[in-house]
């Protein structure tokens, strides 16, 4: 089975019956094995289940198979008597609730009519890695790492049977607040500290949040989460947050405590999340080029930073003409030259810049999960691109 050619979930399903491991998996033995194999921190090394040792596969393969091979435990763990036409359909009404926009899914199954080779192409999609399109230039850690939201939506999809975007949404927006409030717990800040608080801080797309220091847990609904692996997920991300080459510091050692608190989860399980990720990155790290830097979102953040520069250069004069098109985008942002935006303003800005990135093909990385962390990037470079009258107050 090569997860990189046609008909490899046709093959994948075949094998199912013979596989050991989906033998009576629970979603929790699941989450413990995602964790092991680094799925939960963005980056597979490893595939989940038993296969042919003669074969190599990519990062990118291994981390199809783990998400593919995740969505059936949940299926078979989820619904009794299970059966794998059925499992199809359900996946893809699945995904098409999630393509609120309709667009990059639906240009990835024009063509084939295949059932399975759509969800191929779905699957593909939800992969982002340096091999991608964007030639190397968009590093795959927070995207990768949002992935297992799929598995939680998708159980949510089959137990409640009703669209679970609102549920994707609320727990991606939980996740994206904790971090920022992880990365603003630090006693002490550096340059780059304080450029990852501002970006994950104007990254929110579903809620205001402070970014003053006196930003709480107040900000976040977090009482949603009654789920044991939902928790343990939120803790792993935030781990991943704050590890750094020395030891956590007091400020951060605070926070994961104050969190666990939050989550209603005893120390034991914080420390075992943070031992985890210290000892998957002191493992692999020679591995894992992106582990290399003294935090793995400076990576992010900086191959990022020249995929959106050359990706919004590159479509300048049609982004000139649907910026101007949006009078109130336009009058905002000349507003914003001279002037601090409120809360409202900023999410119009950011709704309608979303809206413009979707009618360009080569900016749909906006619209998959994790893109709107590059909205401060796509920002940052539109004073460029805008009439010299509103450059006059920059």
């Amino acid at each position: 089975m090569n997860p990189s050619t046609s008909g490899w979930i046709e093959k994948f399903l075949r094998d199912l019956d013979t596989n050991p491991y989906f033998s009576h998996r629970s979603l929790d033995t699941l989450y413990s094995d995602l964790r092991k194999v680094g799925f939960i921190y963005g980056t597979s090394i490893a595939t989940i289940i038993s296969g042919d040792s003669e074969i190599i596969y990519s990062e990118e393969e291994i981390t199809k198979i783990n998400l593919f091979a995740s969505l059936v435990v949940t299926y078979n763990d989820t619904i009794e008597n299970a059966d794998k036409k059925d499992f199809i359909e359900a996946l893809l009404q699945f995904y098409s609730f999630l393509d609120t926009k309709k667009s990059f899914f639906a240009l990835t199954s024009v063509l084939p009519t295949n059932k399975n080779e759509k969800l191929e192409n779905i699957i593909h999609a939800r992969i982002q890695t340096n091999e991608s399109i964007f030639k190397k230039n968009f590093s795959h850690l927070l995207t990768n790492a949002l992935l297992f939201i799929d598995i939680l939506a998708f159980e949510h999809f089959l137990i409640h049977d009703k669209n679970p975007f609102e549920y994707a949404a609320k727990l991606e927006e939980t996740l994206t607040n904790t971090v920022f409030l992880a990365l603003n717990s630090k006693q002490e800040q550096d340059d780059y500290d304080k450029l990852l608080v501002k970006l994950f801080a104007s990254s929110v797309r579903y809620t205001d949040i402070s970014t003053e220091e006196e930003a709480s847990f107040d900000y976040i609904a977090l009482d949603p989460y009654t789920d044991e692996i939902e928790k343990r997920y939120i803790i792993d991300l935030t781990s991943l947050a704050v590890w750094n080459d020395k030891e956590l510091d007091k400020g951060e050692q605070s926070f994961m405590s104050a969190l666990g608190e939050e989550l209603k989860l005893p120390n034991k399980v914080i420390k075992e999340s943070l031992d985890m990720v210290q000892n998957f990155v002191s493992t692999h790290k020679d591995e894992i080029s992106f582990f290399n830097y003294s935090h793995p979102a400076l990576h992010f953040y900086q191959q990022t930073s020249r995929t959106v520069s050359v990706l919004v250069l590159r479509n300048k004069k049609r982004l000139i003409k649907e910026i101007s098109e949006s009078k109130d985008l336009m009058v905002l942002l000349g507003q914003s030259t001279i002037r601090d935006l409120s809360k409202e303003e900023k999410h119009k800005v950011k709704k309608q810049l979303l809206d413009i990135c979707k009618t360009i093909p080569s900016l749909a990385i906006f619209i998959l999960p994790g893109g709107s962390l590059l909205l401060p990037l796509l920002v940052k470079f539109i004073p460029q691109l805008l009439p010299s009258a509103f450059n006059e107050n920059k």
